[in-house]
């Protein structure tokens, strides 16, 4: 029996790259039964999309994603920094999909907003290419850290993640105020409004 849920928020997924976990997520989105899933950005990887690395599992992820919106899921998609030419078509609806740059919604009287947080990371606002430097940087290390966990397996080793703890110490602010400071003036919430945004990977509340 799958889960039933009112919202769903699913970001940096990354499909068409070595470190996306697309079977671990698939499996996840056949357990449950969203009235809305938002993908919060960097669904595809649309900087470093190879048309020779798109597996099985990726498509499969996509083809259960369209499968929830036939069946009466909401889904929206919130633009992020690998997909952002996305960006330039607006806020439309393809077909069951509605492709949007943030979205502000209700729960229980109360005001969730969401978008995806590329806004606050310096690298790309200022340097892009920096940026892309780092991902084809990153990309390679998980495919490294892949064969290491492999050969780890085999002496009995528990894997670990060298991936995680890179990113673990990216700069992204992480204080509330912080994130405000850089905000567009018409980007910035209401008071009491729960922020969830990929680039600090956690809910907050802001305040004016």
């Amino acid at each position: 029996m799958k889960r039933a849920l009112d919202i769903v928020i699913l970001s940096d997924i990354h499909l068409g790259t070595y470190g996306c976990h697309a079977r671990e997520l698939h499996n996840y989105l056949k357990s449950i039964n969203p009235k809305t899933l938002v993908l919060n950005g960097d669904i595809f990887d649309i900087w470093y999309f190879k048309k020779s690395y798109f597996p099985k599992e990726h498509l499969e992820v996509v083809r259960r994603i369209m499968k929830m919106a036939v069946d009466g899921t909401k889904v929206y998609y919130l633009t992020g920094n690998h997909d952002d030419m996305l960006r330039k078509f607006g806020e439309i609806s393809l077909g069951l999909v509605h492709l949007r740059n943030k979205l502000i919604f209700q729960v229980d009287g109360k005001t969730h907003w969401v978008f995806h947080g590329d806004v606050f990371d310096a690298s790309i606002q200022r340097a892009r290419w920096l940026a892309r430097l780092g991902g084809e940087g990153y990309d390679l290390l998980i495919r490294i850290n892949r064969m290491i966990n492999g050969t780890r397996r085999l002496f009995g080793f528990a894997p670990v993640s060298f991936a995680s703890r890179v990113k673990n110490r990216s700069k992204a602010p992480s204080s509330i105020s912080a994130i405000l400071r850089i905000l567009p003036s018409n980007w910035r919430p209401k008071k009491d409004t729960t922020m969830w945004c990929a680039a600090t990977s956690t809910a907050r509340r802001c305040a004016k």
